[in-house]
């Protein structure tokens, strides 16, 4: 039976929030077996914990979002997306800021900063989700669905369809977490040029540059409005009548917005607790109908849980 694992030793990374632009601290520590992965605020009275779960889930716009009590942490997905993938079910995050630094936007910086201190194995075993039967959550309009199927192993597909000359229909599948690191870690956030103004409006991004978010403009508007934006976003100005990616670093892959989807429905789902073993497919995946396929499953486990006969060692 597979054991726990938690991490050899403690790393730590530092780096620009998106939505607050404070510049974070954020240390990965050891944990004992059966801790499961747990985020600590640094930064206020008491240093209160939040246990990352899908039940603490409170917020999803622009990113996902755990409250308990008065502690609030966001953008947590991609951290989560890499401890899932490299199997890393124990670990204390203590964080000195109310999100997560954004980094380059992917996972790929968790994913390497793991990778150099290692893993350890623990003492308790592994306790898998096992998906026994079709599951299906799909949004009010029925644009987007999390259907969970059967399977003897892990994968996940994720189809997008956006109505952009730029960004229309995009596929990406992941058969294996071994493969997570390679073809899936780097994707990074996007966002259309047509957000951006609305979303500084709204206090919704700040620490955002074009070294961590892709940048779709694919409608045209006048030269001032989108020199101005590549102003704000710090980025050369682009003749407007072109449409396609303002970004200064090439993407990486023709499908990146698709794979990052893959890893952002990767980072919520981890919030059930519990490896999954079954096949995820997505349609237009958000973190709101990731989360809650997410809780569905918490209410699952935790029943299950509630009526598990005790074990008793010495009757």
């Amino acid at each position: 039976m597979k054991k726990q694992q938690t991490l050899a030793s403690s790393f730590s990374l530092t780096g620009k929030g998106l939505h607050t632009g404070l510049n974070i601290e954020i240390n990965f520590h050891p944990a004992p077996a059966g801790t499961g992965r747990v985020i600590r605020r640094t930064d206020l009275e008491g240093m209160p914990e939040i246990p990352a779960l899908s039940e603490f889930v409170k917020g999803t716009e622009r990113g996902t979002v755990l409250i308990k009590g008065s502690a609030a942490v966001s953008t947590i997905e991609h951290a989560m997306a890499a401890l899932y993938a490299k199997g890393v079910d124990n670990c204390l995050i203590e964080v000195n800021a109310p999100e997560f630094p954004i980094l380059d936007g992917s996972a790929k910086h968790y994913i390497e900063a793991i990778e150099r201190v290692g893993l350890v194995e623990q003492e308790l075993p592994v306790e898998p989700y096992i998906v026994k039967q079709r599951q299906e959550v799909s949004s009010s309009d029925g644009r987007s669905r999390i259907i969970l199927l059967p399977d003897s192993k892990f994968g996940v597909d994720v189809h997008v369809s956006f109505d952009s000359p730029v960004l229309s229909n995009q596929f990406a599948s992941l058969e294996s977490l071994e493969d997570f690191d390679a073809e899936i870690s780097a994707s990074r956030t996007f966002v259309f040029v047509r957000e951006v103004e609305t979303l500084l409006e709204h206090n919704l991004i700040k620490g955002g540059d074009l070294d961590n978010a892709l940048v779709i403009y694919d409608q045209p508007m006048e030269q001032t409005q989108l020199d101005k934006i590549c102003d704000l976003m710090g980025v050369a100005r682009k003749v407007a009548p072109e449409l396609g990616y303002i970004n200064n670093s090439p993407i990486i892959f023709p499908n990146e917005p698709a794979r990052h989807k893959l890893l952002d429905v990767l980072g919520d789902l981890a919030l059930i607790g519990r490896p999954i073993v079954g096949r995820i497919i997505a349609f237009c995946p958000g973190h709101k109908i990731n989360n809650e396929m997410g809780l569905k499953i918490r209410k699952e486990i935790k029943l299950n849980e509630a009526q598990a006969p005790l074990y008793d060692p010495n009757a």
